[in-house]
């Protein structure tokens, strides 16, 4: 919507999502993301997601990093199943 002129900013955008600034902020920041981990995340499905722990924070936190080959390597250490271990 910015970049067609809809909007003209973000606060704009916020206003008319009803959200903050910063979350607009937030969720622009995945189209820092690799565009193959966008697309694994646009089908990733909601219950392989729980299970595997990832979530907005997680990913908010995989899109700090700009080179593509180092987020790869995150994200595949994220998509690893976790081992769980119990207790007696």
């Amino acid at each position: 919507m910015i970049r067609s002129g809809v909007v003209s900013n973000y606060v704009a955008l916020a206003q008319l999502g009803r959200v903050s600034r910063s979350r607009v902020t937030q969720m622009t920041s995945l189209l820092n993301l690799a565009p193959d981990i966008q697309e694994e995340i646009l089908f990733l499905r909601s219950k392989e997601a729980e299970r595997l722990g990832i979530s907005e924070p997680v990913l908010r936190k995989l899109t700090a990093t700009l080179l593509w080959t180092k987020q790869r390597e995150q994200w595949r250490s994220l998509r690893r199943p976790r081992i769980t271990r119990v207790e007696n």
